[in-house]
This record gives C-alpha cells, sequence and structure tokens, in this order.
C-alpha cells in the first residue's frame, strides 16, 4: 500500500465514522467532518497532510518511490 492510497482510506474511514458520530452520538460530531474538508481542501493547495507524514514515518512508501523502484 502507498502513501497516497492509504491518506484516501484513512480520510474515507474518518469521514464515515464522523457520520456514525453525529447520528447515533451527538450532532455536533458534524464539526469533526468539517475538520476532515477542510484539511483535505487545504492540501490541495499546499501539499501538506499530517496524516501523509505519519505514514510516511510508519514506513509506507509514495507512489512516486515504487515507480522508480525504491
Amino acid at each position: 500500500m502507498t502513501v497516497e492510497k492509504a491518506v484516501f482510506r484513512f480520510a474515507g474511514i474518518m469521514v464515515l465514522l464522523s457520520l456514525l458520530l453525529t447520528y447515533y452520538v451527538h450532532p455536533n460530531f458534524v464539526w469533526f467532518t468539517a475538520f476532515i474538508g477542510l484539511n483535505m481542501f487545504q492540501f490541495s493547495f499546499t501539499n501538506f497532510c499530517p496524516a501523509a507524514l505519519v505514514f510516511k514515518k510508519l514506513g509506507l512508501k509514495t507512489e512516486a518511490e515504487c515507480a522508480k523502484g525504491l
């Protein structure tokens, strides 16, 4: 698995989790969904993603590194 796929998978799980928490626990969990959306929005401009940094530190490679055979 690459960093990019791990980030998308993690974001999807977090969105689904926040929706479940909003529905079953408390309506204010919708702000968790907004936080995830804002983080993805800022990534489109800055290419900075805290989750990607964590996945890189865990040893996952980027798609570019995999393409180069690193």
